[in-house]
């Protein structure tokens, strides 16, 4: 989900997908602009490290026209990229874009900076339990949220019997058979699997991975595909009548397509938070603070919003979208649905392991 790439916009795919047709791992934006007296004390940059098609289609060239600051964007693909870059020591990036887990995981390796809140005056448009309720960022101390996003199944009403608002379809019933798919990330497919077992996605004890490796292995000749974020393709294009997939994807299809829909699992499902965060040696942290702000804008959130279908934390923002956005249930679920609903914590590099190595063995079984 991110991208304000120089070509022309067009509908947009996936946050985690792999860059298509872009020719290279990184894109680059320059937004060229006179400098303006007030950023006198740094020079008029700002890098971005961004998602695909994750950006308002007018915001970078916006912002430049509102500050004089020129915006460089390059994009990654996946946390761990992010992670990794970062881990090397900062290329030159002023603000990205990390999953909630991961900014958990580069607090705790001091790969990020201290926000100064009243440098970000709009944080008041933000609703107030993203600020409040932040276990992977307690007092939004090292990032502001930007999108938040829930993982739950989509599927094709007219291919299936009821609404399968469990994680039973998916996970331990042959109803679908080879009709299929789920999220081949080990952590977002483990962890769901701790639901419909009744535990929490931050239970990290073994003998529960074990369990949910046995129920996937016997589930696996049912299941069609393991995808890599392409699930809401996978169901537009009639491949699977079930998958597990983000509700931001599956709200981009279904303007394509009426016979489509989305629903959490009764069990409740992983929730993440997608967040705009200052690295560690940033060359333009005053820059950073405002294009932060800037984002925080309701106008700037609003068309944000009406671009990539995320649902918005932007509480200002939100109220200036049409019904359509603001009371869409997939993009916004029930309230009561959302509260079964978990944050992944980063539960260390041993628990990492354990799901990667169970992954792998049920790749072979």
């Amino acid at each position: 989900m991110t991208d304000a790439h120089a070509k022309s916009f067009t509908k947009p795919t996936s946050r985690r997908s792999l860059l298509k047709g872009l020719g290279a791992a990184a894109v680059g934006i320059s937004l060229l602009g006179k400098k303006s007296p007030a950023w006198a004390e740094e020079e008029p940059k700002l890098n971005f490290y961004n998602w695909d098609t994750y950006i308002g289609e007018t915001t970078l060239a916006d912002f430049q026209k509102a500050s004089g600051i020129d915006v460089n964007m390059s994009l990654f693909a996946t946390n761990d990229e992010l992670f990794a870059k970062l881990r090397a020591g900062n290329p030159g990036f002023d603000v990205i874009v990390p999953g909630s887990e991961f900014v958990q995981r580069m607090i705790q390796a001091k790969l990020l900076e201290p926000l100064d809140h009243a440098k970000i005056p709009n944080i008041k448009n933000v609703a107030p339990e993203f600020i409040k309720d932040a276990p992977y960022d307690p007092g939004r101390k090292f990032s502001m949220p930007y999108t938040w996003l829930v993982i739950g199944i989509g599927y094709r009403k007219s291919k299936v019997k009821e609404v399968p608002d469990s994680w039973k379809y998916l996970f331990d019933s042959d109803e679908y058979k080879g009709r299929i798919a789920v999220m081949s990330d080990a952590s977002e497919l483990f962890r769901n699997c701790f639901k419909y077992l009744g535990k929490s996605i931050n239970d990290d004890s073994p003998e529960l991975i074990k369990q949910a490796e046995a129920l996937l292995i016997k589930q696996k000749p049912n299941i069609k595909s393991f995808h890599e974020d392409n699930g809401q393709d996978l169901l537009l294009s009639g491949e699977v009548d079930v998958v597990m997939e983000y509700n931001g994807d599956i709200a981009q299809v279904m303007t394509e397509d009426d016979d489509l829909n989305f629903v959490v699992p009764k069990e409740g499902a992983m929730k993440q938070s997608d967040t705009l965060a200052i690295p560690k040696g940033a060359p333009h942290p005053e820059n950073a603070l405002k294009f932060i702000n800037f984002i925080l804008d309701a106008k700037v959130g609003a068309a944000i919003s009406e671009t990539i279908k995320y649902p918005s934390p932007n509480a200002a923002a939100v109220a200036l979208m049409p019904a359509s956005y603001k009371d869409n249930p997939v993009i916004f679920p029930p309230a009561e649905i959302m509260a079964k609903c978990e944050y992944p914590s980063y539960l260390g590099a041993d628990f990492t392991r354990l799901l990667d190595e169970a992954m792998t063995r049920l790749r072979a079984a």
